[in-house]
């Protein structure tokens, strides 16, 4: 079953319990679904759709802090309630140790040599790591292990 028929039957099954937070979270991921396939002209493949995920949480926890600095609990409330939906829908994160061995295999086999190659590097990492790491995080180890491979350490 793809994602986006899971998303389609989890939300019908929140429509029949009448449980709205759930309901009105799904919803709110397959409207983004829906825009981005409306502007790709495509239906979306799971891994695009863990990028729409993604995007959507990072969305959501802005919007907590946001709305912790304004004092506005209730609406926190909501957007954790969401947070704790649409992350059922994700993989599961790497370990520290995975990603290193992720990056180091990535390395090897892009013959990445100096922090000029993190490009090259990167796009072989970006879809193995969607939804999975941090693409900062991502990004920070890759030049790390450039840059130590570059002076030879």
């Amino acid at each position: 079953m793809s994602l986006r028929d899971r998303l389609d039957e989890e939300l019908k099954a929140a429509m029949r319990s009448n449980d709205a937070v759930r309901r009105d979270a799904l919803r709110m991921v397959l409207a983004a679904v829906q825009r981005a396939e409306k502007e790709g002209k495509h239906r979306l493949a799971d891994d695009e759709m863990l990028g729409v995920l993604s995007h959507e949480l990072k969305v959501r926890h802005e919007s907590v802090d946001t709305f912790r600095a304004g004092r506005r609990e209730d609406l926190v409330a909501r957007e954790e309630a969401a947070i704790a939906v649409v992350s059922e829908f994700m993989p599961q994160p790497l370990s520290e140790e995975e990603l290193r061995a992720l990056v180091e295999q990535a390395v090897a086999e892009t013959g990445a040599m100096s922090p000029r190659d993190i490009g090259k590097v990167m796009s072989w990492l970006s879809p193995k790591t969607r939804g999975r790491a941090d693409g900062k995080a991502v990004s920070q180890l890759v030049t790390q292990l450039l840059a130590a491979r570059a002076t030879g350490s």
